[in-house]
């Protein structure tokens, strides 16, 4: 695959795959997550290569999906079917798109060889999940990462969040859409570590040489022996029900609202509103109660 919004160098025995779309802060790009898998698969047919690091171009990681190219535009769009002249909207059809874009991004957590992410600046929505989906990473102790979308108009499809932090501390990120510093990532146990910025370079080139000293057989075993407890726990069953609830957040009266929102004003000015805790598409959400719904009879 010739690739456009990533770009794949190699150095010894690493190999290093840049998001490279800084003018938008690397956000997702309808080609990005596919090319992502192609250049992990590249390093993976490479015999010198023994480690990948996934890093972005510019001041940050990932902004997540492209919101320029996705909520901004009227009508049907990637991720929306909505302006498509119809009222309804076919899951599948969201989920066959998904799903393939989280395959796409699980390429770094089945690689044979070992990943490791370098975040600097933001690692948001879409941008987390492609930052998680590596076996360590390693944040400047002033870059950011979340879930924002979990507010409105997002379920992060990786579901890597519960796998990392445990369910109490994933409901706390997942319930609020806040985002935390590297400090307070490493902290929680989200990431590896954290160090200041100036340093980031060096460690990550630390880790990586030092796992680049180890054969690649024995590095791809003891990777696939942590990876196979994962699955055991239900890994691509989980992924499957956060990929349908991606696809529904964006389809609610909620995620309707969002996407009109962002047509008219603008996203960032969507995601203001958003964020501000005002009631959000009121005439459309309902609070729900154990007897919502319900007539005295069937109480």
């Amino acid at each position: 695959m010739r690739l456009h919004d990533v770009r794949y160098e190699t150095s010894g025995r690493i190999a290093t795959i840049t998001l490279d779309r800084p003018e938008r802060l690397n956000a997702i790009s309808l080609g990005m997550p596919a090319e992502i898998r192609a250049a992990v698969e590249q390093a993976n047919q490479d015999d010198a290569i023994h480690v990948i690091v996934l890093t972005g171009q510019g001041r940050a990681f990932c902004s997540g999906y492209d919101l320029i190219d996705f909520a901004e535009r009227a009508g049907e769009q990637p991720g929306s079917q909505l302006g498509s002249g119809t009222a309804a909207w076919d899951p599948m059809t969201d989920y066959y798109g998904m799903k393939k874009n989280t395959e796409d991004f699980m390429a770094l957590w089945r690689s044979y060889k070992p990943t490791i992410a370098r975040i600097q600046g933001p690692a948001v929505a879409g941008g987390s999940d492609i930052a998680l989906c590596c076996d360590l990473a390693v944040m400047a102790d002033d870059a950011v990462i979340g879930y924002p979308p979990a507010r409105v108009w997002g379920c992060p499809t990786t579901a890597m969040w519960v796998y990392r932090l445990g369910a109490e501390r994933a409901k706390r990120m997942l319930l609020t859409g806040d985002l935390v510093t590297g400090t307070e990532a490493a902290a929680m146990g989200l990431v590896l570590e954290a160090v200041p910025a100036a340093d980031l370079d060096e460690r990550v080139l630390s880790l990586a040489q030092r796992m680049a000293g180890v054969p690649k057989n024995q590095l791809m075993m003891q990777k696939m022996m942590v990876n196979q407890a994962y699955n055991a726990m239900g890994l691509e069953n989980t992924q499957m029900l956060a990929t349908l609830f991606d696809g529904i957040t964006r389809h609610s009266p909620e995620g309707v609202w969002f996407k009109q929102r962002a047509e008219e004003v603008g996203f960032k000015q969507a995601v203001q509103e958003r964020d501000s805790g005002a009631p959000i598409a009121p005439q459309a959400s309902r609070p729900l109660s154990p007897t919502h719904g319900r007539t005295e009879n069937d109480r």
